[in-house]
């Protein structure tokens, strides 16, 4: 026997210093690693919920509430001069203006009430009836008991003497101190409406009423203004409170004290007719004001009970004329004593028997302020230009208060619902942030917006979802690897072109293109799938030998001179196809014979635009998922015995479809943020019509165009940061429930 020993290995010594030191900076390294990744991932969440925050920090203001603060009370400005008739101040708010009773005009200091001029009244005559032509232009009418009337004007010069800031206020007579003549009666209801070409005048007395119409003809040679003047009597209507001529001088409208509100037209006084008669009040209301909204279009009545209705012509479709039409109304617990019109918005202000002011928005239907300033004794109230001051009269005299309302016409109906807008005929989803002149009313619907950002991105994804898909599809499962690493990365090339530049291209290029080519465009789209079947069934027809010699992947590159031929071969019958199918035109077809609006930069081409845009990301996102489907399922799919096809549906789209659902949620919201394309291939007008031959205006364009112009704290300017925080919350809630689904897939088809 031979004695064999054990040979034991060596003992490892895993504790040298060299292993120390590299364990210890590994795990530093693996320390500041996991840092950097949890720096990094906080930062990307903070920075979004900084974004989400400074957002709403702009969008807040347009939601908060409106304030009104006391500042001065003393004794009514010249007393002696009576009751006031009219309360306003100049655009600073420092200098107040009231008429008086016996026709006197007191100028005042909003601060402490001390009087700085009074103008008398230059006829020294008692006054009889009292017009205001309107809040912004100064012109003020007085009536007498000879008929007459006077005409003056307010204004104020500013001056600096001394580096301080001096308003002076000055009374002018625009037509003399010589009233004019414009009835035979005393004159107890009046009213007063002046235009670039002249003005008119209605008044009423006891038992008779009157118009006159001055023209204002500019002579060419010697460039003298001549007046001419018509006059007719008007049907007198018995209990008259009020008159008010329109805005455009074609209509006046008398009011009755039980609210019968009576509509003429005036363009011809040689044939003045009564329009419409219409009762406006409920129950046994009385009518307390007639006046006018801002732009002179929206007749505003508050009667005894409480109640302000507003009144605008809208035109008839059938018969092609203005009728008076109610809008809408507010109403109160009491009955109203004063009515006050901002200036400058489409607000008002009401004065009730208990002292209540309360002030609204037309157009957003919201009460802003309703709070108790004075006692029962309150009896009239008044904007300052600027709508940031309030004087009210009352038992004590003048109160002044400082007033904060910066966006009264922002309410969640004016946003999100239909309104029904001056000279509009119907209650619309309206955007139209900016007009040419001060009277404009403002119209915040994103209701447009939104809708415009779905239409885009709908047609945008109509087409790139397939193509993208399809695309993907095939080249990662069908095509020979070599063709693969060709095509793959230029398709991915194309996500690098800028979008201004397929903006530019499509909206100078191919929207005139596509224009000219209509019969062409639908012609490809149902000649191009028959003619790729139909030489799909020719070469699975010809003789092997002839198709082994194209390798096994390689059949794509068959089909471009397939496409090339076919869309050219479109293009030259397309003259032909348009000739003798749609007369000629297929635009006219489409406008006149199917009755759908034609826009040359519409949907259609967003659609192809924005599509060649998204493929690009679509297609990369879905080809990497499906290519990375593991070998060892498709080869066991194929092994059982199934098909190429079979196995393509039944096992690599379900283990790939996390990866698809995301690659389609990314390419979505790309189409929603996009920006340029929607601004250069659209008309860019916010309309609510899924026509595919109109355009339309996304959120995101819209802050592109209108941000630099907007005015830094206004409501435009804050509407524009809630309609880039609906943007944000809508992409935020299209990425959770892509989340949330994929996960969910991946989860179901996890276990393949």
């Amino acid at each position: 026997m031979t004695n064999t020993t054990d040979h034991q290995m060596p003992e490892l010594d895993f504790d040298t210093p060299a292993l120390k030191r590299h364990r210890k900076m590994r795990a530093l390294k693996d320390r500041m690693a996991g840092m950097g990744i949890a720096i990094g991932g906080s930062s990307v969440i903070l920075a979004v919920l900084l974004i989400c925050f400074y957002l709403l920090y702009e969008v807040a203001p347009l939601f908060a509430g409106a304030s009104i603060e006391p500042k001065a009370t003393y004794a009514l400005p010249a007393e002696q001069e009576g009751e006031s008739l009219y309360l306003t101040t100049e655009e600073q708010a420092e200098i107040g203006m009231r008429v008086a009773s016996n026709g006197s005009i007191v100028f005042f200091s909003t601060a402490d009430g001390s009087v700085v001029e009074t103008v008398s009244n230059p006829r020294n005559e008692a006054i009889t009836g009292f017009a205001v032509e309107s809040n912004t232009s100064g012109l003020l009418a007085f009536g007498y008991s000879d008929g007459k009337v006077l005409v003056t004007k307010h204004s104020y010069r500013i001056s600096y003497p001394d580096g301080e800031r001096q308003i002076t206020p000055l009374v002018e007579y625009p037509y003399g101190k010589d009233a004019i003549q414009v009835a035979d009666f005393a004159i107890s209801s009046l009213s007063f409406r002046e235009g670039e070409d002249g003005f008119t005048m209605a008044a009423s007395g006891e038992s008779q009423s009157t118009i006159l119409k001055v023209s204002k003809d500019v002579n060419f040679i010697t460039e003298e203004v001549e007046l001419t003047e018509v006059k007719a009597s008007l049907p007198f209507i018995e209990n008259t409170h009020s008159l008010l001529v329109s805005g455009n001088q074609r209509y006046l409208y008398v009011a009755t004290d039980s609210g019968q509100l009576n509509e003429f037209d005036i363009r011809d006084l040689n044939n003045v007719t009564l329009k419409n008669t219409l009762d406006t009040l409920e129950g046994d209301a009385q009518l307390v004001s007639m006046s006018y909204l801002l732009g002179n279009t929206s007749v505003m009545l508050a009667d005894s009970s409480g109640r302000v209705s507003q009144w605008f012509n809208v035109r008839d479709n059938e018969t092609n004329e203005e009728k008076l039409h109610f809008i809408r109304d507010i109403n109160q617990v009491s009955g109203l004593v004063n009515v006050a019109m901002e200036q400058r918005r489409k607000g008002f202000a009401t004065l009730d028997e208990r002292g209540f002011v309360s002030i609204y928005n037309a157009t957003s239907e919201t009460q802003v302020i309703d709070e108790q300033l004075s006692d029962d004794s309150a009896r009239l109230i008044s904007f300052a230009p600027r709508a940031n001051g309030l004087l009210l009269e009352d038992s004590q005299g003048l109160r002044f208060f400082y007033v904060d309302n910066e966006h009264p016409e922002v309410s969640w109906s004016s946003i999100w619902e239909q309104v029904w807008y001056e000279d509009y005929q119907e209650p619309t989803y309206t955007w139209q942030s900016s007009a040419s002149d001060n009277d404009f009313e403002p119209k915040y619907s994103l209701m447009p917006l939104v809708f415009g950002t779905l239409k885009a991105a709908f047609y945008a994804m109509l087409m790139a979802v397939p193509l993208a898909i399809c695309g993907a599809i095939y080249t990662a499962y069908f095509m020979a690897p070599a063709l693969r690493r060709k095509v793959k990365p230029v398709i991915e090339l194309m996500e690098a072109l800028p979008t201004v530049i397929l903006g530019f291209l499509a909206g100078l290029f191919f929207a005139p293109f596509l224009e000219e080519n209509l019969a062409a465009t639908f012609s490809i789209l149902l000649i191009l799938p028959v003619g790729i079947v139909a030489f799909a069934y020719l070469w699975s027809r010809l003789p092997q030998n002839i198709r082994w010699m194209v390798p096994d992947g390689w059949q794509p590159l068959l089909l471009v001179p397939v496409i090339v031929l076919l869309a050219l071969f479109c293009l030259s019958m397309s003259p032909l196809i348009e000739l003798y199918m749609f007369d000629g035109n297929v635009r006219g077809w489409i406008t006149n014979d199917l009755g759908i609006t034609f826009d040359q930069r519409n949907a259609l081409v967003v659609g192809f635009a924005m599509g060649f845009a998204v493929i690009p990301t679509i297609f990369s996102i879905t080809e990497d998922a499906i290519f990375s489907v593991p070998k060892t399922l498709t080869q066991g799919s194929l092994a059982l015995g199934a098909t190429y096809w079979q196995t393509m549906v039944r096992v690599v789209l379900p283990t790939a479809s996390p990866g698809i659902f995301s690659a389609v949620m990314i390419g979505m919201g790309r189409a929603v943020g996009e920006t340029m394309i929607v601004l250069m291939a659209t008309g860019n007008t916010p309309i609510m019509d899924f026509n595919i031959f109109e355009g339309m205006r996304t959120l995101a364009a819209n802050l592109a165009v209108e941000v630099p112009e907007s005015e830094v704290g206004s409501s435009h300017y804050r509407i524009l940061f809630l309609a880039a925080f609906v943007l944000f919350i809508f992409t935020f809630i299209v990425n959770t429930i892509a989340e949330t689904v994929r996960q969910h897939l991946r989860k179901k088809y996890g276990s393949l």
